[in-house]
């Protein structure tokens, strides 16, 4: 059994076949999914296949990439929100994304505050999205954690080892994808080998970055059974044990998510 804790089945991407998609991660021993929001205005649509399918969850939050399109967007709203749906696991994703010129780094740091303040309120964790920002993340991270503990990933994981470092200390958990089996990650799975046991999860990001054995390919929460098998011989575990690891991580975190 494994969990796709990150995932994005409400994009265009999958709008013709989601029946297929979703029973083919069933078939592949992929019993549940967090479909992860990246505009709380377009909540509706995720919320609508949480209803559909039993085994899909997801999140609310804004994308540091639309940060700029929700800064109307209060804690207060974020918390009302996941407070007032049971399929609502998560807050985000949120973060920092300096890679693309698009966000002005001060309008992504205010929202990613404030989904700080909504997760520590709700101790729903928070799927945090980091790219080429690594040091003001660690800062943010550690004086957010400063004012109160709360739960978080460092999804998709491709930053430095310090960031990794400073995650695990502060109590989060690190989110490997497909990028975890390319042939040039060698310094990410030597990052992998560092991670607790306890803090290591499995995603696929899809429809993005499909592992290396359909590289190239639109991504889907099947293919995360690639990345749990190369996790797995990286950190020196059998495929059966690292998925029951990464499984039991996910409902501990994901903790208003049921075992379906």
């Amino acid at each position: 059994m494994l969990v796709d804790t990150h995932c994005h089945l409400d994009f265009a991407d999958f709008e013709a076949e989601r029946d297929e998609i979703v029973s083919r991660a069933h078939q592949a021993g992929v019993a549940q999914m967090v479909t992860i929001s990246t505009r709380v205005r377009k909540l509706d649509g995720l919320l609508a296949i949480t209803q559909k399918y039993p085994s899909v969850f997801c999140s609310v939050g804004t994308h540091p990439n639309n940060a700029d399109e929700e800064l109307d967007i209060q804690t207060e709203d974020l918390v009302r929100l996941a407070n007032a749906h049971e399929k609502i696991v998560a807050i985000g994703e949120a973060g920092l994304d300096y890679f693309y010129d698009t966000q002005k780094p001060e309008d992504q740091q205010t929202g990613f505050r404030r989904h700080i303040a909504a997760a520590r309120e709700t101790r729903l964790p928070l799927v945090i999205h980091s790219r080429s920002a690594d040091e003001d993340m660690a800062a943010i991270l550690t004086e957010e954690t400063g004012k109160g503990a709360f739960p978080f990933i460092l999804h998709c994981f491709s930053a430095g080892p310090e960031l990794a470092k400073t995650g695990v200390e502060l109590g989060g958990y690190i989110s490997f994808s497909g990028i975890l089996t390319f042939p040039k990650s060698e310094e990410l799975r030597e990052i992998a080998k560092t991670i607790p046991h306890e803090r290591l999860l499995v995603e696929t990001d899809a429809p993005y970055l499909a592992p290396k054995r359909w590289r190239g390919k639109r991504n889907e929460p099947s293919y995360v059974v690639n990345t749990a098998e190369v996790l797995a011989d990286t950190i020196g575990l059998s495929h059966a044990e690292a998925a029951r690891i990464t499984t039991e991580n996910a409902f501990r975190l994901f903790s208003k998510m049921p075992r379906i």
